[in-house]
């Protein structure tokens, strides 16, 4: 069994700053890469930014400069500092990862940014 629990979502007006994290638990939870994903009104999950096992950092060009990703020590939780936002960052937010077989999701947290 895996759990994921994501905190951190809020309203906040455009410039600021929110900080989401994800914590990881179950005996059948072995990340080899974690992450965060988007979702608007649509059906699909965008891209946002993953952080390996190994450290390994990749973000969407959108937020590149403004999100950092991070992991700690233990590598069972995931943050995902966020600066600069704006009205179009505005989305659910979902950690992610994948542990070689399957991908899993947490239930999200919603982000609104106000202009």
């Amino acid at each position: 069994q895996v759990q994921l629990v994501e905190s951190g979502g809020g309203l906040v007006q455009a410039g600021g700053s929110l900080r989401l994290s994800c914590v990881g638990s179950g005996s059948a939870f072995r990340p080899n890469v974690m992450g965060w994903y988007r979702q608007g009104p649509g059906p699909l999950r965008a891209f946002v930014a993953t952080i390996s096992a190994g450290g390994t950092i990749t973000y969407d060009n959108s937020v590149k400069g403004r999100f950092t990703i991070s992991s700690n020590g233990a590598k069972n939780a995931v943050f995902l500092q966020m600066s600069q936002l704006k009205p179009e960052d505005t989305d659910r937010y979902f950690c992610w990862y994948n542990d070689g077989y399957q991908n899993h999701w947490g239930q999200g947290t919603q982000v609104t940014v106000s202009s």
